[in-house]
């Protein structure tokens, strides 16, 4: 596919209402239009458009916020480098786009040096940055074998953690809950440790969410049945 094939299925799958509300929010989208897609919708077409580097760059140089997530889920993780994270995390919209960017989906979280981009971005100056380096460390909470790091360099982060979160903005402090919960989830030394400062900080309030969101509670996804029973805690 084209850019311009590709442009064209996005306004064929245009969402009046979530155009609506794309509008709604004003000089949050940064400039960005959008076809009101939602995320799941685009996950989809992602998976149809198919790994494609350089129709991903093409795409992420278009001014549709629908188009540059397409861009973050085709993209080739063995072939993005260090310098094009540094380059697309200045261009994310205002932070728009920072929960596809170091999500799961996209391909960022698939490229050998995440741990060590996420320890960098979570010590900048710049809150965009430390939302995705948190985001980033969520997903290597979830690495396992040779690929994992070891014990330290999540004991450290959790630390920063409980030192830095009262003071940051929503956005970040709600990464770092998810880096908190990943990294409590690995072992039991670790979950003690994310326990601990999940309990001093309590359900992380979501506000700046459409609708009425329930605080993101980090005991309550550490201290389930199944994981006390997996990490062999009481």
């Amino acid at each position: 596919m084209t850019e311009s094939d590709v442009l064209t299925l996005l306004h064929r799958e245009r969402d009046e209402r979530g155009m609506s509300h794309w509008e709604r929010l004003g000089a949050k989208t940064a400039g960005l239009k959008s076809y009101g897609i939602g995320l799941t919708r685009l996950r989809k077409l992602a998976k149809d458009v198919g790994r494609n580097r350089e129709l991903a760059q093409a795409l992420w140089r278009s001014d549709v916020y629908d188009a540059r997530v397409i861009a973050l889920l085709i993209d080739d993780p063995a072939k993005i480098t260090r310098e094009q994270a540094e380059l697309q995390v200045e261009q994310l919209g205002g932070g728009m786009l920072a929960h596809v960017f170091a999500s799961c989906d996209a391909t960022l979280a698939k490229t050998s040096f995440v741990p060590e981009l996420a320890d960098h971005w979570v010590r900048s100056a710049d809150a965009i940055r430390r939302e995705c380096g948190y985001g980033l460390l969520y997903e290597a909470s979830k690495f396992s074998g040779k690929k994992a790091p070891a014990d330290e360099y999540f004991l450290e982060h959790v630390s920063r953690i409980d030192h830095a979160i009262d003071a940051e903005p929503e956005s970040v402090r709600m990464a770092m809950g998810a880096a908190l919960m990943g990294i409590g989830k690995r072992n039991a030394v670790l979950n003690a440790a994310a326990l601990k400062v999940a309990r001093r900080v309590g359900p992380i309030e979501f506000t700046s969410a459409s609708g009425n969101c329930e605080p993101f509670d980090v005991v309550k996804h550490l201290t389930t049945d199944r994981l006390k029973e997996k990490l062999g805690v009481q």
